[in-house]
């Protein structure tokens, strides 16, 4: 294993490959063009492919769409239908297709494996094949027997990619990991990063796959130790906003991700905790800590939906309207969104769901909000309602109008999954309120020390 301090640049640009035009491809791609790289990104999908073309991203992300328009202009950024195409006149070419989760558990490689099958009697020798996407540990020894030359190099190059902020995590990352079984290789694929200045880690391929689902093992496991945290709160009258605050001070614990929530989802965290509790098992590993994380979540999942119920007469038809259907604020992506989990059970109880999201048209069918009745405003789908539930944190739902949204629906309950309202401004317009872990009515003469403010600590 080598740490080294951040790496020069090579001495010449690369003309570099991206297959997939998804939440890491484009990213990756806008960015490496951005440092000088000449960039051909393969997307097989028709309408993805026409509106990249047009400088139109087909995903939503903040300062994404003027790096792409710039590449194209710069002629450092080029569109192909073809995977092969891309591949057949590149020095590296990144794999970014989706790895997702298989009916066991496992990530599947499929995709993967398809691209590997069409690009492999195309490229050019020295060429450096780089495994971009998530994928489990042995992946790159696989596809490297899959291409079968010796003349070709597969490298993994894990991605840290936030939605919501991948263009800023691509230009400024705290680290980029490089496994490879030689060294050349590695330092060719770090080296397309070195405008970055960020430091590099060089390890093997082993390594530098588990690395990724090391991580995210670890974030999933502050999110669901918050929330089961956030529980115990409701259950003793603790309040878990200052709660955090005093464990997020500790520089051994850090503040980041500890924010208690309807529980965690995404296109990371289920898929990559799953998969790397399959890799367990397969290795002959005990893992119940992993297990109990997955646990957790789906506990929280099932506590959330019955927050929302415990407000209804079960009696009675009862309706719910839904702010927010991403898995998190910043982003269209709605893979495995706590939202979607919570409305599922919902449905189960044979309540009607209405819902709102700024990245959602409620003109257009989608199959995974199949029995979900749209909206493009939020006060319109509370509309009758008798509870409001706000289940992804967009800042347009931290200051509702709390008396335009009482005289719309049938019966006045909010539930802030997310803890982005106040209480004091929900009860004040007659509101039964529930959100998470928090102490709803506090003493207005009680304040601690971290929410005075540093003059009236003075």
């Amino acid at each position: 294993m080598t740490s080294t301090p951040p790496l020069t640049p090579p001495n010449r640009f690369c003309n570099v490959a991206v297959v997939g035009a998804g939440y890491v491809g484009l990213p990756t791609a806008v960015t490496l063009a951005s440092f000088g790289h000449t960039v051909t990104v393969a997307e097989n999908d028709p309408t993805r492919l026409a509106r990249l073309r047009a400088g139109q991203p087909a995903i939503q992300e903040p300062d994404l769409e003027p790096l792409l328009r710039r590449g194209i202009a710069s002629s450092t950024l080029h569109f192909t239908p073809s995977a092969r195409t891309a591949a057949s006149d590149a020095d590296v070419i990144f794999l970014c297709v989706p790895t997702p989760q298989d009916l066991d558990g496992s990530a599947d490689l499929r995709f993967v494996q398809a691209v590997i099958a069409d690009i492999a009697p195309v490229l050019r020798p020295g060429a450096i094949v780089v495994n971009k996407s998530t994928v489990p540990v042995g992946t790159a020894h696989r596809v490297a027997d899959l291409i079968n030359r010796r003349d070709v190099v597969v490298v993994s190059n894990p991605e840290f990619l936030r939605e919501g902020s991948a263009i800023s995590d691509s230009l400024h990352p705290e680290r980029i990991v490089v496994g490879c079984d030689y060294a050349a290789p590695a330092y060719v694929v770090a080296g397309l990063f070195a405008a970055t200045n960020a430091p590099v880690l060089i390890t093997d391929t082993a390594t530098s796959e588990l690395i990724k689902y090391a991580a995210n093992a670890f974030l999933a496991t502050k999110l669901s130790y918050v929330n089961a945290i956030a529980g115990l709160c409701e259950a003793t009258g603790a309040d878990v906003g200052d709660l955090v605050t005093g464990l997020g001070l500790d520089s051994r614990i850090g503040a980041k991700f500890l924010n208690p929530g309807p529980g965690w989802g995404g296109s990371c965290l289920p898929k990559d905790t799953s998969a790397l509790s399959v890799t367990a098992r397969a290795s002959g590993f005990e893992f119940p800590l992993l297990d109990a994380v997955i646990a957790t979540n789906d506990a929280q999942f099932d506590r959330t939906a019955s927050k929302v119920l415990s407000l209804l007469d079960p009696a009675t038809p009862s309706r719910v309207a839904v702010w927010g259907l991403t898995f998190k604020a910043g982003t269209d992506d709605r893979r495995d969104s706590p939202a979607l989990e919570i409305i599922s059970r919902l449905q189960a109880s044979h309540v009607t769901v209405t819902s709102y999201d700024p990245t959602v048209d409620a003109s257009l069918a989608a199959s995974d909000l199949a029995g979900i009745t749209l909206f493009n405003d939020p006060y319109e789908a509370a509309e009758d309602a008798d509870v409001v539930v706000v289940l992804t944190e967009w800042s347009e739902f931290a200051r509702p109008d709390w008396d335009r949204l009482a005289n719309v629906m049938r019966q006045k309950s909010f539930v802030d999954a997310r803890n982005v309202t106040d209480p004091a401004q929900a009860a004040a317009a007659g509101f039964t309120y529930l959100s998470v872990g928090r102490r709803e009515v506090l003493n207005p003469d009680f304040l601690t020390t971290t929410t005075r403010s540093k003059e009236e600590q003075a």
